[in-house]
């Protein structure tokens, strides 16, 4: 498989062009250490089409301490020379590409270690994100905020989010282009009949938010910050495809958020979209769960184009097609006021 043919200098004011790139440079990390773990090299190697046809060079690998595979890739912009003088406007200066799980010998094993510390919302307390976080503090650090992209497909998406929520709280929003991120919870969305869709959805933000009181304390609810609120400001570019079960539930996520508001029960709504069953029993026990697939705000993408299979579904590779069905919408969360 090819990228998409070079584009003008200019590409990236298109909202589909930019799209495109981030995920073309998100591929770029997994045919990088496929060619590693084959030994492709020098000319032989199939992964450099992928970011120089955009005008890009790799500035860094991040490589994971416990196999020492490649998980990552910071890029840099390097428009040519003839197009200097041309808006870079919408143009990052450097990308950090996050690649998800390869089904590949020499860093398959790592991979799904990864997968079930996300499972457990453990995420970041893992190395390889620890890695991930300081590249990302330090390119903010040296560059500035608003010339740095995050991207990633699938793992690579979480730990894209995770370091993207991270630099929110500090007050730093970074660009993040977020290709089938997961959401583990039960498949609701794959229910065809919409009022039993709604019906569980409604039933499970009641008991969300009424665990989350009685764990909580409704004294020291009323009295903490909202920690969505701090985080709003941040609406980083979700792109879900409905077939693709590992992802597909962030379109009732925020649909449901609406539809709560809608029928004035925002309130319970802001409690339930904050917390996780899961995540307040493990609390419950003592193990400190923030779930990271919560977030208050996104653009969300859903590719409506029909996919033959999962594989499909939740492939890189679906983003940079050309002839998209595309629905796109803007869910800005809004914080209740006392």
């Amino acid at each position: 498989m090819k990228p998409p043919p070079p584009l003008g200098v200019n590409y990236l004011e298109s909202a589909h062009h930019r799209r495109s790139v981030a995920a073309c440079l998100v591929q770029g990390v997994y045919i990088l250490e496929r060619d590693r773990q084959v030994k492709r090299e020098g000319p032989h190697a199939l992964a450099p089409p992928w970011w120089e046809f955009f005008h890009f060079r790799l500035l860094r690998h991040l490589v994971d301490d416990a196999d020492s595979s490649i998980f990552g890739v910071i890029y840099e912009f390097n428009p040519p020379a003839s197009h200097h003088n041309h808006s870079l406007d919408g143009s990052p200066r450097y990308v950090i590409a996050f690649r998800g799980t390869l089904n590949k010998p020499d860093s398959l094993s790592r991979d799904l270690e990864l997968d079930l510390h996300l499972l457990q919302n453990g995420l970041h307390r893992t190395s390889r994100f620890e890695i991930a976080m300081q590249a990302v503090r330090n390119m903010v650090a040296a560059v500035g905020d608003s010339n740095v992209w995050l991207a990633g497909h699938s793992l690579g998406s979480a730990m894209a989010m995770l370091a993207g929520k991270t630099m929110a709280k500090t007050g730093i929003f970074l660009e993040s282009f977020l290709f089938n991120p997961p959401f583990f919870s039960a498949p609701i969305e794959r229910i065809k009949d919409k009022r039993l869709k709604h019906g569980i959805r409604i039933a499970g933000s009641v008991i969300t938010a009424g665990l989350t009181l009685a764990m909580k304390g409704k004294h020291q609810r009323n009295n903490a910050e909202d920690p969505f609120a701090t985080l709003s400001a941040w609406a980083p570019c979700l792109f879900v495809n409905p077939g693709d079960h590992i992802g597909s539930e962030y379109i009732g996520y925020f649909e449901h958020r609406k539809k709560m508001e809608e029928i004035g029960a925002g309130g319970i709504e802001r409690l339930a979209t904050q917390n996780s069953i899961a995540g307040l029993l493990m609390n419950a026990m003592g193990k400190e769960s923030e779930p990271l697939h919560l977030i208050p705000s996104a653009s969300l993408t859903i590719n409506q184009t029909p996919s033959q299979d999962f594989k499909q579904a939740h492939g890189i590779h679906q983003w940079w097609a050309p002839d998209l069905n595309l629905q796109s919408k803007v869910y800005k969360y809004r914080q209740l006021l006392s």
